[in-house]
């Protein structure tokens, strides 16, 4: 990540030649001829904190500035030891999301749009973006966080490597960004998703902090599959994610509750009316649990099909025994 006082010397010379040879940013133009409805001219999130990084800890300094906007007790000494990747001399885009999560924040990716990192600053969410402040053929990869954006100057503001407030073109972080993939993500407290995430995102966020959060945090966990299914709630893979937490936690009824909402929405899967008739087994409801065995074979998933009947197989042997007198 840039750091070298030499290469911050260069840097205004690269940008330049990077938006010379980056052809028209279109998104930039788009959103400056027809606002989108709703989107406000002028947004900055002045309060948001600021870590001047060290060298080549952009990543580190970046996600310590989310994050103490959650008021999460993580500076970017304790995050680079976290990590930073000195065989790389630098922070990979995983490890930035996997730091966040450790963290007890729910880090979800943005669609690659630039009216998508407006619509967050607007909802007041600052936005960690990943650029390439270089060249195709001479990368200089970097991590900021837009604070900002005033769509009548075309400008946006970031907290940026050693500068708190840097004012850039609109078009040049346009550049930069697509540039290193339109990648960007935004941290909340586990309850809360950005605006324009979609559910893909949704689920990997939501499944991501759970592997993270458990099992100490089954709660917050549990409080992020909720929130999520306000939002979508005919996902399957969130409601067997919600599912499989509140069992993790020992709340078999719950869960069961869960499996049941998931198998009754989606009638064709098998898996939610296996989980479904395992849990009933488990709480010694032994009708519920055959019924649910017995619509697993018959969903006509050929994936599941084996795993289905040899449940049902060992359930009716449960209660064929169970009935045998004694």
């Amino acid at each position: 990540m840039i750091a070298r006082a030499w290469r911050w010397a260069a840097l205004a010379l690269l940008l330049a030649a990077a938006a010379a040879l980056g052809g028209c940013a279109a998104q930039t133009e788009t959103l400056r001829r027809a606002p989108p409805a709703g989107l406000g001219p002028r947004v900055e999130l002045a309060a948001t904190p600021f870590f001047p990084q060290t060298e080549y800890h952009c990543g580190p300094a970046a996600l310590a500035t989310v994050l103490a906007g959650l008021s999460v007790d993580a500076t970017p000494e304790r995050l680079g030891e976290e990590v930073f990747l000195p065989a790389r001399t630098g922070t990979l885009q995983i490890e930035m999301i996997a730091g966040a999560r450790r963290h007890g924040a729910v880090a979800t990716r943005l669609p690659g749009t630039l009216e998508a990192l407006l619509r967050e600053l607007q909802a007041g969410h600052p936005v960690l973006v990943f650029q390439n402040l270089g060249l195709s053929w001479y990368p200089l990869w970097h991590y900021a966080v837009l604070i900002g954006y005033d769509l009548e100057r075309a400008e946006v503001m970031l907290r940026s490597g050693t500068t708190e407030r840097l004012v850039m073109s609109m078009r040049t972080l346009e550049h930069t960004w697509v540039r290193a993939g339109s990648w960007a993500f935004v941290a909340l407290p586990p309850g809360q998703w950005p605006v324009t995430a979609e559910e893909k995102a949704v689920v990997e966020a939501a499944v991501g902090f759970e592997r993270s959060a458990m099992p100490t945090h089954a709660a917050q966990a549990t409080l992020a599959y909720r929130s999520a299914l306000q939002r979508f709630p005919d996902s399957l893979s969130l409601r067997m994610g919600l599912g499989n937490v509140l069992y993790a936690a020992g709340d078999k009824n719950s869960a069961a509750l869960a499996f049941e909402e998931a198998a009754q929405r989606h009638p064709d899967s098998a898996p939610a009316w296996m989980n479904l008739a395992s849990t009933r087994a488990e709480l010694g409801q032994r009708d519920a649990a055959l019924a649910a065995a017995r619509r697993a074979v018959g969903s006509g998933d050929a994936t599941w099909a084996e795993r289905a009947a040899t449940l049902l197989a060992s359930l009716e042997a449960q209660a064929k025994d169970s009935s045998a007198p004694r």
